[in-house]
């Protein structure tokens, strides 16, 4: 069990796409693609956005994360994570990794200033048992989780997490379609070329 940071540029488009994928799901409509252009065409871009996976003993990544910087550098936000299916064969003895998103989660803040929001008690509940104890109550009813090496004591001073207008790469998105159509080439690829080792 490890924790690989993907910096390999044809890799963490890989990756990238598949966590927005997983992340959103079938029914998102052009959330996983933007999501996926924004975080390339301005975070990247920016060096603050990391993509990062739990591979397990075999170098197979069973989870993804994509931790995004704050404004002031000083720490970061998990911003989508994902499971991976672990695909066993049938009649194989042993089991995946229990709990793979939560694992790296636990691995992340034991390494980086780590913040992560719950939208329900039962995220909160997930992410108490792996570590990160520090609560605060957010907007809308967001609970934000510190992990242990996180430099915030209050939201007053917490920095916000660097990110990008959604709404405003889908415009981009209608206005031109030729951008539109190579990030869409691009995340195919990135699918289509999901690496099953790191």
């Amino acid at each position: 069990m490890r924790v690989v940071h993907i910096k390999n540029s044809q890799q963490r488009e890989a990756c990238l796409a598949r966590l927005c994928a997983e992340a959103y799901g079938q029914e998102a409509g052009l959330r996983p693609l933007a999501t996926f252009a924004g975080t390339l065409g301005v975070l990247v871009k920016q060096e603050a956005a990391r993509v990062l996976a739990l591979v397990d003993d075999h170098s197979r990544p069973v989870a993804l994360a994509l931790l995004v910087l704050d404004e002031l550098g000083s720490s970061m936000t998990v911003m989508l994570l994902a499971e991976l299916d672990q695909g066993q064969d049938p009649g194989q003895e042993q089991k995946g990794v229990a709990r793979p998103a939560e694992r790296l989660v636990a691995e992340l803040a034991l390494k980086a200033p780590l913040r992560i929001d719950a939208r329900d008690a039962e995220q909160e509940a997930r992410f108490r048992e792996v570590g990160i104890t520090r609560w605060l109550d957010g907007k809308a009813g967001v609970r934000i989780g510190l992990g242990p090496k996180h430099p915030a004591t209050s939201l007053e001073d917490l920095p916000r997490a660097l990110t990008f207008d959604e709404a405003a790469v889908i415009q981009s998105f209608k206005r031109d379609r030729e951008q539109f159509d190579d990030y869409k080439a691009r995340f195919i690829r990135g699918l289509e070329s999901f690496p099953a080792m790191l």
